[in-house]
């Protein structure tokens, strides 16, 4: 994958139609300590963070940097999507690929608002990389994310344990339809 510090950041606020995406301001801090602390936002993700520690370490202006959207309703902060290298702790096949990851608050779950949110952000990156494949991990036992993984045209790759349980590895060729 090249790097997302190679495209133009941060791009103009993305509106879908009811969405905007755009960069993280000083204002998004509050929401970004409720996402990171939540027990029910992080029940799949290896459990929240301590609030007291995310209040003292978190910036001004959380996750600025290339591949951070904030996901914002109504003029307020609901999530956040997350494009960026795959990590090392991927298996094998998602190495030097771009990694799809979101956040949402719970009150905005049920709505459609992370397929909205990921199928805008996939088609900004579409045009930003084109040509560079995208991973989707998850846990099997999230059904919410399995579901969204395949409305947005990821495949399994591979299941493989990690974390104390089944994960599941997807890819989005390029070519994929992601609305």
């Amino acid at each position: 994958m090249t790097e997302l510090g190679a495209v133009a950041w941060p791009p103009a606020p993305i509106r879908t139609e009811r969405l905007v995406l755009r960069e993280p301001e000083a204002r998004d801090r509050a929401v970004f300590i409720e996402l990171l602390a939540s027990a029910e936002v992080h029940t799949y993700l290896g459990g929240p963070r301590q609030r007291g520690g995310l209040e003292r370490e978190l910036p001004r202006v959380p996750e600025r940097w290339p591949g951070s959207f904030v996901v914002e309703l109504d003029g307020t902060m609901i999530g956040q999507i997350l494009l960026r290298e795959a990590a090392e702790r991927h298996r094998p096949a998602a190495v030097g690929k771009a990694d799809l990851g979101y956040l949402f608050l719970p009150r905005a779950w049920g709505h459609g608002y992370a397929a909205e949110a990921c199928a805008a952000a996939l088609d900004w990156f579409d045009g930003a990389l084109p040509g560079e494949p995208v991973v989707l991990a998850t846990q099997t036992a999230n059904v919410g994310s399995m579901r969204l993984a395949a409305k947005l045209g990821f495949t399994e790759v591979e299941r493989f344990r990690a974390w104390g349980a089944e994960q599941w590895l997807g890819l989005r060729s390029p070519a994929a339809s992601s609305g």
